[in-house]
């Protein structure tokens, strides 16, 4: 793998720049409840600072919905915001798109409900059970499982740490990434995320010239490198914009 050093060496002259990253568990710590997963202490000034660099875009991308995103993060511009996995950009979502996952709303909530601890979050292109304050584990197994079941073949399953998200849509955070990179002309991309839906973006920049993927934590990877938390993923924004003077 790469090491942080070769990474920064590798970006620093690529413009235009895309710094691309996902939110939980890369600049906010994992929560049990979503909405207190506020961003660590450093991140919203060291983003800012890189988002000003002169051929510069810095972007989060998010299972979350774009309010939600904005709304937990406290930020707004220069950062720019892809919520849903790619579903959500700025121009908003299909009114289609919404009608499927109220009825995805209905065939799963019952389910969750029979659940002790687990809890239905609804998003604008995706329902997610969360089964991390469940505490028989054996339970919590079985509900994501009947939540799969219950949604069909012709949902977009995601897992994740602790939670199962069912997209109505098919995008994700690879094809999310890329067209960000296209419709920017980005010469460099840099990508960090820790969880599985994040192995989308990394396999799809792999071929990419000029990117770099990150992976964040334990777990087999596609990413080209890895810090091992959030203090790893400060580490390497600080030394990218010392590196890029800002």
């Amino acid at each position: 793998m790469s090491t942080v050093a070769e990474v920064v060496t590798r970006l620093t002259d690529r413009r235009p720049l895309l710094v691309a990253s996902d939110y939980d568990g890369v600049l906010a710590r994992l929560r049990d409840v979503p909405g207190e997963a506020v961003p660590e202490e450093w991140a919203p000034d060291l983003l800012r600072r890189l988002a000003g660099a002169d051929g510069v875009t810095v972007v989060m991308v998010s299972g979350r919905g774009l309010d939600d995103l904005r709304t937990t993060s406290g930020l707004g511009a220069p950062i720019r915001f892809v919520g849903s996995h790619g579903a959500e950009f700025d121009d908003g979502l299909d009114a289609g798109v919404a009608a499927e996952r109220d009825l995805l709303v209905g065939a799963v909530q019952p389910l969750v409900d029979a659940v002790p601890g687990a809890r239905l979050e609804v998003k604008p292109a995706a329902v997610a059970v969360h089964v991390r304050t469940v505490a028989d584990r054996p339970a919590a197994a079985a509900l994501l499982e009947r939540a799969a079941a219950a949604a069909g073949p012709h949902h977009t399953a995601k897992p994740g740490k602790d939670v199962l998200e069912l997209a109505v849509t098919d995008a994700d955070k690879g094809t999310a990434v890329l067209r960000l990179a296209d419709s920017l002309g980005a010469d460099g991309v840099l990508y960090l995320g820790d969880d599985r839906t994040d192995e989308d973006a990394f396999t799809a920049l792999a071929p990419r010239v000029g990117a770099v993927t990150v992976k964040v934590g334990d777990g087999d990877t596609a990413a080209q490198l890895r810090v091992p938390d959030l203090d790893g993923v400060r580490d390497l924004l600080e030394a990218l914009a010392v590196a890029l003077a800002v």
